[in-house]
């Protein structure tokens, strides 16, 4: 089983695939990567009616559904484990009871299935792979989506457990050092209180090992070697290394050409390194894509590159083009996935702010918080309303180290 295509592996734990896949397989997750999750769920269904009693194929359509959603929702972008936001406050993930259904019964599956291979032999391999995935994906499911935070890191401990033992029947299998090398960092990066709640309840994790882990799957993994990949990207913005991203992700390009969020995470990272020539070049490339038709950005909505493009440009204090971006994105705002479309009306309310255009401030975060009153965006659109946004450059410029 694979991970996310980007930059969510701080709110989730992993889920990996070990063992050699079917051609049929070997599609799936191009187009998943790719951020194709029609196709990659029509070649995973497949694969659970040409192999039914495999539970690693119950898995791969588990996790297809629920990544899925995650894109529709917007969660798959960096803001989900960037910025001051700790990732138990994120918005849930919504899907559709036809989605919950179908997520349920391939996890149930999956689980019943690897449950009898190990009841069998408690240390068949293949086995032990299948159930930590199985728990794995409830533990995102039980996180995004229910927000139940406690039993997705009992499920979550329960997967590393399964995976643990893997690693000492297989010392040499490095891809299976995914998954704990994910909780360890999970663990150990939760808030203090809750990290201490956790530590009662006997989780523990090592944020430093769980990085160490994973650049060791990274550099010498197999399967799991671009996973690896994704989440270490993910992992090294939030952790305010940037630098060691870049080269990632230039990696992850040419792997992956149709996935624009790792396009789209490349400028964040240059962006958060100060270089706006590579960012503003690289916003550029996502623009000719776009133009020319390229797969994965040919449908992509414009509004997404004009907020990418607005927000940079926020950033570097270049106010009037960051106003006209941003208005697109508003302008279609609600055909827009509820991430963007809740930080282009926030930071179009910004924009106002420093141009000193209060009225149109005003009227731009209360957009934001009409559209999901509850959410973190609206929480500090709020604070705008009652205190114009303000900023000093360069002592804010840190802030892009924590923005998207």
């Amino acid at each position: 089983m694979r991970v996310a295509p980007i930059a969510v592996c701080l709110a989730l734990l992993a889920a990996s695939q070990i063992a050699a896949q079917s051609p049929l397989t070997s599609e799936g997750f191009d187009h998943f990567y790719n951020l194709e999750y029609e196709a990659a769920i029509a070649d995973f269904t497949a694969g659970t009616v040409e192999h039914p009693e495999d539970p690693a194929a119950w898995n791969h359509l588990a996790q297809a559904i629920l990544y899925q959603a995650m894109y529709r929702s917007g969660a798959l972008e960096s803001e989900l484990v960037s910025g001051t936001n700790p990732f138990l406050h994120r918005e849930k993930v919504k899907v559709t009871p036809a989605e919950q259904q179908r997520f349920d019964d391939a996890i149930a599956k999956s689980v019943r299935i690897s449950r009898a291979g190990l009841q069998r032999n408690p240390d068949d391999p293949r086995a032990l792979e299948a159930f930590g995935v199985a728990y794995g994906l409830r533990a995102n499911y039980n996180f995004l989506v229910r927000k139940a935070w406690l039993d997705a890191l009992h499920d979550a401990t329960d997967a590393r457990k399964a995976h643990k033992r893997l690693c000492e029947i297989e010392p040499d299998n490095l891809d299976a050092r995914l998954i704990p090398g994910v909780y360890d960092y999970v663990t150990g990066s939760l808030p203090f209180g809750y990290r201490i709640l956790a530590f009662l309840a006997g989780y523990h994790g090592d944020r430093s090992r769980g990085i160490r882990t994973l650049e060791t799957v990274a550099r010498e993994g197999v399967w799991n070697r671009a996973d690896a990949q994704v989440l270490l990207a993910a992992i090294y913005r939030r952790e305010h290394h940037a630098r060691d991203a870049v080269s990632l992700l230039q990696d992850l390009i040419g792997q992956f050409p149709r996935n624009h969020l790792v396009r789209f995470e490349l400028v964040q990272m240059y962006s958060d390194l100060g270089d706006q020539e590579a960012a503003r070049k690289e916003i550029e490339a996502i623009w000719e894509l776009h133009r020319t038709g390229a797969p994965g950005f040919a449908e992509l909505m414009p509004e997404k590159i004009d907020y990418l493009e607005g927000n940079f440009l926020f950033w570097y204090n270049d106010l009037d083009p960051a106003l006209e971006h941003m208005q697109k994105v508003t302008a279609k705002a609600m055909q827009l996935d509820l991430n963007t479309c809740l930080m282009s009306w926030m930071r179009l309310g910004q924009i106002y702010d420093l141009k000193k255009l209060r009225p149109q401030a005003l009227a731009a975060y209360r957009e934001a918080i009409a559209a999901a009153p509850q959410s973190e965006v609206a929480k500090e659109s709020k604070q705008y309303i009652g205190k114009p946004y303000r900023r000093s450059l360069p002592a804010e410029r840190s802030a892009l180290e924590s923005r998207n």
